[in-house]
């Protein structure tokens, strides 16, 4: 993929991944007015299941999809394509089954002994049908991706979004009556929903794109050897198991991290409510917003793994070299605008958008995570790019594994701040590791000045004009207070061009 091939691609998922994010933003107000804070926290209570499971019967299957597919393509074996997709929708679709009969006939025991929440059960019992359809579009976008054609999985981040939220608002309407416990309910009937809409419009463009017929014309015209089934499935089996095993432990982790929180807040002395309900609101309120401009550098790392790939097997190091320089830089010019924005207006957004002092407190506090969190996931997709997936396993174990002592150590002592502080040493770890890494294996063109220094001096001396006239104004309302972050973000990329931090020049 050519640099520009990779800009363009990045764009279609960014913007895809703003507009779902940005729907997901009101929904989550919505949500946190219907549920309130505690109920918000049983509901979030469901996602580390998810994500487990998800990592089991989809994460390693697509990116090995995605992979194989691209270096396929790279050597013109084009009628081997269509049959990496069928085997990987098999092996996905028949784990994820397997995985939704578990999970739905165990869901009591789950919820009592692992969550440690008893009222989460029947939601994961909604969740187990969402499974199997959410394995098949995960092994179809990631076709979609070694193919490098970002506008199907774009499009259907948008389906899965809109049919979620318009699913749950009319059901609320018609059979919620204002019960907080059958809307959170819905919240999870919505995902499936989500998910099955999503599911249908991968299948029909699978169908019915040109890139897929273009594939199927490829393949019949190719004089090529074709690869047999068996083989091809021993390959994608030996390209996704490592990948899921290592994302599976780093999953566990995770979602040990995230069910351990409650439980150590309750050892600081909070009552099951109390701990609930600052839970909620750092999951569903205040990490959504932290995440919101990560769209950005998620759909980048999406594209990067093929691109470092298909320019590795073809030893096309400047290639290599030059999609690095341009993808850290941006990730480090976005990490510290987001910084900036959450460091001024966190405490407005928690306490306008949500209501609710707590999650701008945590918003401010999370701000300095940004820069770490983002150049983290472009590193990550560089080093897994150039084959060595297993060095971004090791620090994300390493990064996962202290953040969970830190938990177990400074949450019953400082509560939530504990949490934070926890949060931020294991991220600023990883990403150490994985810089180091890279550093070793590309020796990217590190520009301080440009890279960190001018936008430090910008956004901090932009965050302090903007913030001032706002507070001037004094305006009232989430819109006013959107456009405000809004104008500190223009004027942020303005002020980078005129100072030359940035040039057009990057994306030629």
């Amino acid at each position: 993929m050519s640099k520009s091939n990779l800009i363009k691609g990045t764009v279609i998922l960014t913007i895809a991944g703003l507009l779902t994010r940005f729907i997901g933003f009101f929904y989550r107000i919505y949500l946190s007015n219907a549920m309130g804070a505690e109920l918000m926290g049983v509901y979030q209570l469901v996602f580390p299941v998810y994500g487990i499971c998800f990592t089991i019967y989809a994460s390693g299957i697509q990116t090995a999809i995605s992979t194989l597919v691209a270096t396929e393509l790279g050597k013109k074996h084009y009628k081997n394509i269509p049959k990496i997709l069928k085997i990987g929708i098999i092996l996905s679709i028949s784990s994820a089954l397997l995985l939704s009969i578990l999970i739905y006939y165990n869901s009591e025991t789950i919820a009592a002994n692992i969550l440690m929440e008893p009222s989460s059960a029947s939601s994961l019992r909604i969740l187990a049908y969402a499974f199997p359809f959410c394995g098949i579009t995960s092994c179809i976008n990631g076709y979609y991706y070694g193919l490098k054609k970002a506008g199907v999985p774009a499009t259907t981040q948008l389906i899965e979004q809109i049919a979620r939220v318009i699913t749950v608002y009319i059901f609320a309407g018609i059979i919620g009556n204002g019960d907080a416990k059958v809307t959170c309910e819905l919240a999870v009937f919505g995902i499936v929903i989500g998910e099955i809409a999503s599911n249908l419009y991968n299948i029909i463009s699978l169908l019915c794109t040109s890139a897929s017929r273009e594939v199927k014309k490829l393949s019949k015209a190719n004089g090529f050897t074709e690869t047999r089934k068996r083989k091809l499935a021993k390959i994608l089996l030996k390209l996704s198991l490592p990948l899921t095993g290592n994302r599976l432990l780093i999953n566990i982790l995770h979602s040990v991290e995230a069910i351990i929180i409650p439980s150590m807040l309750k050892k600081h002395g909070l009552s099951n409510s109390e701990a609930l309900s600052i839970y909620g609101t750092l999951t569903g309120m205040t990490l959504p917003f932290i995440m919101f401009p990560s769209a950005i550098t998620n759909s980048l790392s999406v594209l990067l793994l093929p691109t470092i790939s298909e320019a590795q097997a073809s030893k096309n190091y400047d290639t290599i070299r030059k999609t690095s320089d341009l993808s850290i830089k941006y990730s480090i010019l976005i990490g510290i605008l987001s910084m900036g924005v959450f460091l001024t207006f966190g405490k407005e957004l928690g306490n306008v958008i949500f209501k609710n002092e707590l999650a701008g407190d945590l918003l401010m506090t999370l701000a300095w995570m940004c820069p770490f969190l983002y150049i983290t996931t472009t590193l990550s997709s560089i080093i897994n790019g150039l084959g060595k997936a297993h060095l971004t396993f090791a620090n994300s174990i390493i990064g996962h594994a202290t953040g969970i002592l830190l938990i177990l150590w400074l949450v019953p002592r400082d509560g939530i701040r504990g949490y934070l502080i926890s949060l931020l040493i294991s991220q600023l770890l990883i990403t150490c590791f994985d810089g180091l890494i890279v550093i070793k294996n590309i020796r990217p063109s590190f520009h301080s000045v440009n890279w960190i220094l001018k936008p430090g001096i910008i956004i901090t001396g932009s965050s302090y004009l903007i913030f001032r006239i706002y507070e001037y104004i004094a305006p009232t309302g989430i819109l006013m207070l959107l456009a405000f972050c809004a104008l500190l973000c223009v004027i942020y990329l303005i002020l980078l061009s005129i100072t030359k931090a940035i040039s057009i020049k990057d994306f030629k």
